[in-house]
């Protein structure tokens, strides 16, 4: 038996270590652990809870948006503020794009290089590769590839690769042809601008990305168009009488964002899916790999109506054993946490409700640099959260699959696409399912981006301007205590914050994050987490390159900085 550490994980946001045993070819057994403490929970006590999703945002760098929102919702809830249509579906808008391009950033920045040998591309035909190109339905010219080769070899030779340095290039795992390398290889280059500008959607709602700073309990701040007389104003973005004066909320702001849109869509459509079906099809051997507990949760995701129970266009609930003929429904009560193993608060193997959480931080393991967390009986700082008492992995794929359930007859043209990619639909349960199903998705909410505007611009047309609702702004109309939690999703997975209220003040705030699921420790029963769970049976050829590990952990796109919160 031999004990491999990777530590630093790169290429994940925050700072994860991971161990695994290694006998016969394959990992037997895993540890998981999130080694920086962040705090903010702590952070947020006795703040004004309006304030809040400006501080819980800064959770990450990435999802922030996704924690703006759940903050803003979970302090509604515990409020009663009811948004207006127009907030509802610019949340949807922000979130749809961050989505989006989250999992295109993913795939390109943070998972490809697992799967493309960069050094092989670098001996790529540029003139076979344009073919390549075309036949999936690209574009791209025999002097653009050699111009991308070129590139990136001065790159590679100069000293400073960057992040294609220490690299296991030319390991025997690595199986795409050249050209096929050299054509993902270009995209991820395209991603990084194409990434750039997408993101102008929200500078253009919330001023600024990261963090955008539009969010508000009640809605969104937003200033609607102005109609009124002509009044003395100046600048670019101001017009005189009957023409509107917001940057954003006018036809040609709004005209903007529509063919930001078309672009999102475009790429996904015919650079990113593309580019992930052809490395699934490449590697269907590897079906059989990363399948984990088989238990996928999704709280759900964009709602289509304003009611108490909305529509949502990804559903909610659980798919148990991986039987996707079976929905099982889910709320926030059967949500609870455990620090067993853990370096947090002696609180036993118990399980506690998020609405009781506490973050009570006490580092009990060996001091870096230390050789092994694995004898340690807490070895993490990311808590082990579960779904009535059973462990959960959330994400893209769990998505995906709750969808089938939920809805069969919407949710299998996108499944069958992921399914047939990979050679069939148990191939879904794995490693490359989870890859497969992230561009699958962001295929689906990239079609649906243009509804949700051409719906606000349909409102604003026929005088509905409100996108903000003040009516529970006021501290002096709140009660003494009041309690609210958001279960939502972020582009990782399953999202939920809980805030307790007393005296117009924050008593306690707490976060369950996609990776504090996916990334788990063991629970009081010493059961794994999802992502220790997958990493069981993965292969590993090389012990000093053990990228068929890195595979599996990329495949749930962890986020530390999230999961610890």
């Amino acid at each position: 038996m031999a004990r491999l550490a990777i530590d630093p994980v790169t290429r994940v946001s925050g700072h994860l270590r991971v161990e695994v045993d290694v006998s016969g070819g394959q990992v037997q057994d895993a540890w998981v652990s999130g080694t920086m403490y962040r705090g903010i929970e702590r952070i947020l006590e006795g703040r004004d809870p309006r304030d809040a999703w400006l501080m819980a945002q800064r959770i990450c760098g990435t999802c922030g948006t996704a924690h703006a929102r759940a903050s803003v919702e979970a302090v509604e809830q515990a409020l009663g503020s009811r948004i207006p249509t127009n907030a509802r579906l610019i949340r949807n808008l922000l979130a749809g794009v961050q989505l989006v391009v989250d999992h295109a950033a993913a795939f390109y920045q943070r998972q490809a290089l697992d799967w493309v040998d960069f050094a092989d591309g670098l001996t790529a035909d540029p003139a076979a590769t344009a073919a390549l190109a075309g036949s999936m339905g690209g574009t791209g010219s025999a002097s653009y590839f050699r111009a991308v080769r070129d590139r990136l070899d001065r790159e590679f030779s100069s000293g400073q690769p960057g992040p294609f340095a220490n690299g296991y290039w030319g390991h025997g795992a690595y199986r795409l042809a050249p050209e096929l390398d050299l054509l993902v290889l270009a995209h991820y280059v395209e991603a990084l601008d194409w990434r750039r500008r997408m993101m102008r959607v929200h500078t253009y709602f919330g001023g600024k990305s990261p963090h955008p700073q539009a969010f508000v309990v009640g809605g969104m701040a937003v200033a609607p168009p102005w109609r009124g007389p002509t009044r003395p104003v100046s600048g670019e973005h101001l017009w005189s009488l009957g023409r509107e004066v917001s940057p954003t909320l006018s036809a040609d702001g709004l005209s903007g964002i529509a063919s930001l849109l078309d672009q999102l869509e475009e790429f996904v459509t015919s650079v990113y899916l593309p580019d992930a079906l052809a490395i699934a099809r490449a590697y269907r051997d590897w079906s059989g790999f990363g399948s984990g507990i088989g238990h996928y949760l999704a709280f759900g995701a964009f709602p289509e109506d304003g009611s108490a129970r909305p529509v949502l266009l990804a559903p909610r609930g659980r798919v148990m054993d991986r039987d996707v003929t079976s929905l099982v429904q889910v709320g926030q009560s059967g949500v609870a946490e455990t620090v067993a193993h853990a370096w947090y608060g002696d609180e036993g193997s118990s399980l506690r409700h998020p609405a009781d959480g506490r973050t009570e931080p006490r580092y009990t393991g060996p001091r870096p640099p230390f050789a092994t967390l694995s004898g340690s009986d807490r070895y993490s700082w990311v808590k082990a959260p579960r779904y009535e008492d059973d462990p959960m992995e959330v994400g893209p794929l769990a998505r995906l699959l709750v969808g089938q359930a939920a809805d069969p007859n919407a949710a299998t043209p996108a499944l069958g696409v992921a399914a047939s990619a990979l050679g069939g639909a148990s191939a879904l349960f794995g490693t490359l399912g989870r890859i497969v199903a992230g561009a699958v998705e962001a295929q689906v909410v990239a079609a649906r981006l243009h509804g949700w505007l051409e719906a606000l611009k349909a409102n604003l047309a026929t005088g509905d301007l409100a996108v903000v609702d003040v009516a529970t702004w006021d501290p002096g109309s709140w009660p003494h205590r009041a309690e609210g939690a958001s279960l939502s999703e972020s582009a990782r997975g399953a999202l939920g914050h809980w805030v307790s209220i007393a005296g117009g003040r924050i008593e306690r705030y707490q976060v369950v994050d996609a990776s504090t699921w996916n990334a788990s420790p063991r629970d009081g029963r010493g059961r794994r987490g999802a992502l220790e769970e997958a990493l069981v049976g993965t292969p590993v050829a090389d012990l000093d390159r053990p990228v068929e590990v890195l595979r599996t952990i990329h495949s749930f796109d962890p986020c530390l900085a999230c999961g610890v919160h």
